[in-house]
């Protein structure tokens, strides 16, 4: 079983056996700028996972989940193969390498790991940085399979667990701030607040102060007495539970 979390130390041992991905992303609000950031640096070998392009290209709503068809495309252009160690990485604030995990395994793809602690425990090993923009692999032969562990619930189903009055528990991994209505949302003509009945667990709370992932025990201590969970940018909680995401969820809301 592939674990879900590698080590700075791990990769830099193992570089030649992964195909690694940077999928740096950040909320519109940030000043920054994912390609430029890596053809300033990146750790060798990797190669850029764009949600945004990897993405459905009819939805009105941004990185909503591709087809099938799309997904093996794609996965096949950037070098993946069936029996691939994917391993993705991040230097943003909102930890978008979950999001990659998360993906391939909707797509039925189990051998995928991220970087704990991301470029940063990269950077604090001292561990190789190049720049440029990246280079190529062989195609890949990429196949997808019913999903690993992951899933998803559409946002019609979301409204009908509000209709039935929740019998199912609704996570938001958003910022506190946001889930009060206390922030504005980072794009433009959204409503501010939370789905009614929801409850609020920022995903940052799942993270020490470096940036890594809670031990499982303090892991559990953040769920405990929650059941099955749904929610908006709801990756960063499938380390421990096999739970469904709903793409878009606060966006499809606040459109409403």
């Amino acid at each position: 079983m592939t674990s879900p979390l590698v080590t700075a130390d791990w990769l830099r041992n193992n570089l030649d056996n992964v195909v690694l991905f940077d999928a740096n992303y950040h909320l519109p609000t940030v000043d920054r700028d994912p390609e430029a950031e890596f053809t300033a640096a990146h750790i060798p070998g990797a190669m850029r996972f764009d949600i945004n392009a990897i993405a459905d290209p009819d939805a009105t709503l941004p990185h909503m989940l591709p087809s099938t068809d799309d997904f093996t495309v794609a996965m096949r252009a950037l070098g993946v193969n069936s029996d691939s160690h994917v391993v993705f990485y991040d230097d943003s604030d909102i930890k978008p390498a979950a999001r990659g995990w998360w993906m391939i395994r909707m797509f039925g793809h189990d051998r995928v790991s991220v970087l704990d602690g991301g470029l940063a425990a990269w950077r604090a090993i001292e561990g190789p940085l190049v720049a440029g923009d990246e280079g190529s692999r062989k195609e890949g032969n990429f196949v997808t399979r019913p999903s690993s562990g992951a899933g998803v619930i559409d946002f019609t189903a979301i409204v009908s667990l509000l209709g039935d009055g929740l019998p199912e528990q609704i996570i938001d991994a958003r910022a506190a701030a946001r889930f009060a209505g206390k922030m504005p949302e980072p794009r433009a003509g959204l409503r501010a607040g939370h789905i009614p009945g929801s409850k609020n667990l920022p995903f940052n709370e799942l993270l020490d102060e470096n940036g890594m992932f809670l031990p499982p025990d303090k892991l559990q201590q953040r769920f405990r007495g929650c059941r099955r969970r749904y929610g908006p940018t709801g990756n960063h909680k499938l380390r421990v539970w096999r739970d469904r995401l709903c793409s878009g969820t606060w966006l499809k809301r606040c459109r409403q």
